[in-house]
């Protein structure tokens, strides 16, 4: 017979105990279709043999490392329920920070994604804007765009996405009132710091720049964005708190004026505001 303190303690050698409990809750509320009482109860003891086999099979998962999302094929952000899987980065709290950014500002007209994986960004921008905003969303990955589309399809969101590379944009001039962007910015000496769920399991390309490069993505951006944003246009991005000051220089290199870095709410440097 199983229980509930059994299946976290399973888990506390890669989760601390928090973090373990909260997992296998959300596992038995999304998979199992258990309330929060029967949870307490410890409804799980009544388990079939199949359900029993089932959530067997997903805690030797978890044990590996593999991240509960991707388990489920879905995360919850800024309070929708997107599909995801390996070969789309996870969002991320932080990620929501930089949407009600933009959505505080009440961002009008044309908005750009730019590297929109899941969709998150350019679907809740989408959502919580309306009629006021248009949102197109690029990114390099078929297998991204493909599960970026149907998150729109079953949020009801209106957002046009593109196959693209940020590091070749097109040509563009005055397309666009907003630019946004996550791009990959997770240097290479810094894996060693990470979690093996992140490691091991979500797409390097989404996460990982070159140590001798770490802005590439940033620098290629802000050009594209130089031309094709329109007189007054903004440009938002995610960035690595380790380069806060250069980001600072890059953006100012290439031509935008009071750039503005926001905290997160664990008090780090994550997003930049930049206008022309």
């Amino acid at each position: 017979m199983i229980n509930i303190r059994q299946l976290w303690q399973e888990l506390t050698p890669l989760y601390d105990a928090g973090e373990a409990k909260a997992i296998i809750r959300t596992i038995l509320e999304v998979r199992f279709g258990l309330t929060l009482a029967d949870i307490l109860c410890d409804k799980v003891s009544e388990f079939s043999a199949e359900e029993r086999q089932s959530l067997e099979e997903i805690i030797q998962r978890l044990k590996k490392g593999e991240p509960v999302q991707y388990i489920l094929e879905r995360a919850d952000f800024c309070g929708h329920t997107f599909k995801v899987a390996p070969g789309v980065l996870i969002p991320r709290p932080e990620t929501a920070e930089l949407c009600e950014l933009i959505i505080q500002q009440k961002t009008r007209g044309n908005i750009l994604d730019i590297g929109t994986g899941s969709g998150c960004i350019a679907i809740t921008l989408a959502l919580a804007l309306k009629e006021n905003a248009q949102v197109t969303a690029w990114d390099l990955s078929e297998k991204a765009l493909h599960i970026a589309e149907d998150n729109a399809r079953k949020l009801h969101a209106n957002v046009n996405f593109i196959c693209q590379d940020a590091l070749q944009p097109p040509p563009g001039h005055d397309l666009w009132n907003c630019i946004v962007s996550n791009p990959p910015y997770v240097t290479e000496k810094e894996r060693a710091d990470m979690e093996k769920n992140v490691l091991d399991y979500e797409p390097n390309m989404a996460l990982f720049v070159s140590d001798d490069d770490p802005l590439r993505f940033y620098r290629s951006i802000a050009r594209y964005a130089k031309t094709a944003l329109q007189p007054g246009g903004i440009l938002y991005f995610e960035i690595n708190p380790l380069y806060e000051d250069t980001m600072k220089s890059l953006i100012y290199k290439e031509g935008f004026r009071h750039p503005v870095i926001h905290e997160d709410l664990f008090g780090k440097p994550r997003m930049l505001e930049a206008h022309l």
